[in-house]
């Protein structure tokens, strides 16, 4: 019996929307991980978000511009970011968090005059997970199933070159930005990444479901607003399973 407050109409959609999410994210927060760039997921989200704000902005009315504006600016960013890493290695995660920083001061800049300016803000940061419908679950695990296959296909063959990287975390971070929200996205690269060091990425993929699953499940349960539960829930199942080999050892 499904308990009241449980509406698998939405669940399964927001559901299936964290699965596609964390097919590209945890193996890219892996590689995050192990090269200590951390905060380069949330630049990038930021830059993807600030950029579908001044599209929707600029040129309202035209749906195209709106749509691929995100993906110039992260592309742009990511971009941007590559160089800089290639000549200030020392200084990249500085350069990172300088990125962010402006990103997200302009993004609070362009929304200041609007009068729905903190619920567009709110919407950028914690998502609508569970407003999204199953065309847009569709179009992005498209977009994220690409992303995969050129993965596995690099790494099969010798490991995927960083300018590649910064290219396919720019397109999987864009898709994902819009669907979650930044803190989502930060969350589900990193969280999953850090319990399943030295595990692989199953338990990566693990971690991620069990903690899209509690999440969704208590926001349904509480009525309590989805993105910032999942992000709580996987911070919960992220910390439960890398305390698990110490239990058991």
């Amino acid at each position: 019996m499904i308990p009241a407050g449980v509406d698998l109409s939405i669940l399964g959609p927001a559901f299936v929307t964290g699965l596609v999410v964390l097919a590209t994210h945890v193996p890219l927060g892996e590689r995050v991980l192990a090269r200590g760039i951390v905060f380069l997921d949330l630049a990038i989200a930021q830059l993807a978000a600030a950029g579908a704000i001044a599209g929707h902005l600029l040129l309202p009315d035209v749906g195209v511009v709106s749509g691929l504006a995100p993906f110039a600016a992260a592309l742009a960013g990511s971009y941007a970011l590559y160089r800089s890493e290639r000549r200030w290695p020392a200084l990249q995660e500085a350069i990172i968090g300088v990125v962010f920083v402006v990103t997200a001061s302009a993004l609070l800049l362009m929304l200041a005059k609007s009068p729905h300016g903190g619920e567009q803000l709110n919407d950028v940061l914690a998502g609508q997970i569970l407003w999204v419908a199953w065309e847009d679950v569709g179009s992005a695990a498209a977009v994220s199933g690409l992303v995969l296959a050129v993965w596995l296909w690099r790494m099969r063959r010798g490991g995927v070159p960083q300018s590649l990287f910064y290219v396919l975390f720019a397109v999987s971070v864009t898709v994902s930005v819009q669907l979650v929200g930044v803190y989502l996205v930060f969350a589900s690269l990193i969280l999953p990444a850090l319990a399943a060091r030295g595990l692989g990425l199953t338990a990566g993929f693990a971690v991620g479901t069990a903690g899209y699953a509690a999440g969704l499940l208590a926001s349904g349960l509480w009525d309590l607003p989805a993105g910032p539960a999942v992000v709580v829930a996987l911070a919960a199942t992220a910390g439960a399973a890398s305390a698990l080999p110490r239990v058991s050892g």
